[in-house]
């Protein structure tokens, strides 16, 4: 039989007193008293009339137990604590997107139990024979809301039966080092509580986001059961007076009752956990020699104010030598510094102006989970993220890692240029082309068929984990350049030479009116759907494309066999040229409609042009065609990258 809480044992001295006086709530006693509960074992006597006073029965109980009166004023929150359930109301709009469930910070704020309904729906989409007593991991960027949610997430874990929690000091973990924990701990998932690129801040953005076992973003599957869940969630279980302390490394243990084992959360140093993996992927002495040593290049890294900065710190100004002014905007805040943590041409202009300056001769950006990243060379030379893929696909064994566990595949989104195809044909490497998402790229992984991958949307990452990582990426490029002695912009120029250019460029139309997008877009579908659009032809200045074909792309996943349906628009010429269209799924409000335009040049005397003079005649006919200004009423993009 469990002995009584102290809170129970007090509550029956109140009682044997003959007190009326009702006993504070737990919470309020623990604060006042401490008693704990390994005194409960001892049997006692009621107390005599005349100690029928608080003050007569303390004193009563204190004389009876007088080897143990330190204990009133002892640790009483070892007794366990309560777990309730809360009804509540669904919301209809918790539909996780391609990067989980995103919305205003105010509606998480606002809208009564809308953060604690979408976490729960979490929680009963894994069965409850895998939830009990597993391990599970949360991280997140460091933006507005982030800590409120997490002690959240905690108290709601322990309600669930989650054994034990695994979190990043100061509840900050980059979603590479995510992904990588999960991996590290055999945990059954994490959650991570970021918004990627998008603002921070009170009047910005908050996202959730379920990684599954193997450390990746959850499949459509399982993003749809919890969405069902969601819209039919009746009732949540948390453990309100649960606290947990995310500034100190270590681990906490609390009772609860009806708990057979303690619940644990362990505050861990997430820079070094994977500052350690990184370690055993590159040659960390060649890196810091091309940093730090005698002939060592300058290098300017922008973390704008997100998770990377403190990795970006530790790894490569404390271990790998590079000076501490060479990295900027490294400590996180929650509004992102006021910026928009983004890292392309348009929002990492404090990088993009400093290397225009020459006195830097390699540059890199970082979003604000740490999962994005954008490449420069000297004078702001620009390394389109298609381009950065290609590259490192072409010189893959420059990385120690690879050179030990060979390449398996490659793959990209759909929307990503075909410079990658190109090195997949010359090296004769099987290539997948996949929706956009993450979490189709970890499914390749996982069946063993796929080492390197990345998107247009400044993600690249390799099998090392199962998500897209901004620093591999980094350290990848310096590694080719420390192994082939030459600039960026040498070893660009150089690639294009050997398997041509893709000129590539993506116009973004943010926070259009949702109902006008899709009515372009389904307007669009039937047009180019149409038997009688094949082989149509468009002019434009001395040059004329002919439709090769068009679609909606549907993905068949070559290890499972699910379908993925509806994943964009794409008109291919014969000249493979390719005009795509897509809504994006990451934006908190409205629609984000991008255009994208990909043309291969062969012609070494063709490759060095200007992309936006370049695919000029393209963006003409992909706007005429769509009506994208016309039905948006937008006259020009948001962002062009």
């Amino acid at each position: 039989m469990r002995n009584p809480s102290s809170v129970t044992l007090l509550r029956r001295l109140f009682i044997f007193g003959g007190l009326t006086t009702p006993l504070p709530a737990a919470g309020m006693c623990r604060a006042a008293i401490r008693l704990p509960s390994s005194t409960l074992a001892f049997p006692f006597s009621a107390p005599r009339e005349g100690e029928r006073s608080v003050t007569g029965l303390l004193s009563f109980f204190l004389s009876s137990f007088s080897s143990f009166s330190f204990l009133f004023f002892h640790n009483m929150d070892d007794s366990p604590l309560q777990v309730l359930t809360v009804p509540t109301t669904p919301y209809p709009d918790q539909r996780p997107g391609t990067s989980g469930l995103r919305k205003k910070v105010l509606v998480f704020q606002t809208k009564q139990n809308y953060l604690q309904n979408f976490i729960q729906s979490i929680f009963s989409s894994i069965d409850l024979r895998d939830r009990q007593g597993s391990t599970m991991v949360v991280g997140g960027d460091g933006r507005y809301f982030n800590t409120t949610a997490i002690q959240v997430i905690v108290q709601m874990a322990a309600a669930n039966g989650v054994g034990h929690l695994v979190i990043g000091q100061n509840g900050i973990m980059s979603t590479p080092a995510v992904s990588s924990v999960i991996r590290k701990f055999k945990a059954i998932g994490g959650i991570m509580l970021t918004a990627s690129h998008n603002p921070g801040g009170p009047d910005g953005d908050f996202g959730i986001k379920f990684n599954i076992a193997n450390g990746g973003p959850a499949p459509e599957a399982v993003t749809e059961k919890i969405f069902r869940i969601s819209r039919s969630i009746e009732e949540f279980t948390i453990c309100p007076e649960l606290r947990v302390d995310l500034t100190t490394i270590g681990k906490q243990s609390f009772d609860l009752e009806n708990k057979f084992k303690p619940f644990t959360v362990e505050i861990m140093d997430s820079v070094e956990s994977y500052a350690n993996m990184l370690r055993n992927i590159f040659d960390f002495a060649l890196l810091k020699e091309l940093l730090s040593g005698e002939n060592h290049i300058r290098i300017r890294l922008d973390a704008m104010h997100g998770v990377t900065g403190p990795y970006v710190k530790r790894i490569l100004c404390e271990e790998l030598g590079s000076p501490a002014n060479s990295a900027i905007n490294c400590i996180p805040q929650e509004d992102f510094g006021g910026q928009h943590p983004d890292p392309n041409l348009t929002y990492a202009v404090d990088l993009v102006e400093s290397m225009k300056s020459g006195q830097y001769d390699f540059g890199a950006a970082f979003d604000g989970d740490g999962d994005r990243n954008m490449i420069l060379g000297k004078h702001g030379f620009f390394i389109s993220p298609s381009d950065s893929v290609a590259v490192i696909a072409a010189n893959i064994f420059c990385i120690p890692y690879f050179q030990h566990m060979g390449v398996r595949g490659f793959a990209r989104s759909m929307p990503t240029s075909g410079a990658l195809d190109n090195v997949a044909k010359a090296t004769k490497i099987q290539l997948y082309e996949t929706p956009t998402g993450w979490k189709f790229f970890g499914n390749l992984m996982d069946a063993g068929r796929l080492s390197l991958c990345g998107e247009e949307s400044f993600g690249t990452g390799s099998d090392h984990i199962r998500e897209k990582d901004g620093l591999w990426a980094v350290l990848a490029w310096l590694s080719i350049l420390a192994t082939r002695k030459q600039s960026v912009e040498e070893v660009m120029v150089e690639h294009w030479r050997t398997y041509g250019r893709n000129y590539y460029t993506r116009y973004d139309y943010e926070e259009v009116d949702i109902d006008a997008a899709v009515e372009m877009m389904l307007e669009l579908e039937v047009m180019i759907t149409d038997k009688a659009f094949i082989g149509q032809t468009f002019n434009a200045g001395e040059k004329t494309y002919e439709v090769e074909k068009a679609d909606n792309f549907e993905y068949s996943d070559p290890v499972d066999g699910s379908i993925s349906r509806n994943q964009g628009l794409r008109i291919m010429f014969k000249d493979g040229s390719r005009i795509v269209f897509r809504l994006s799924g990451t934006g908190s409000s409205g629609a984000t409609v991008r255009l994208y335009i990909d043309s291969y040049e062969k012609d070494l005397n063709q490759i060095f042009q200007d992309p936006q003079v370049k695919l000029a005649e393209l963006v003409s006919i992909a706007l005429k065609l769509s009506q994208l200004q016309e039905r948006t009423g937008r006259s020009s993009p948001s962002v062009i990258t």
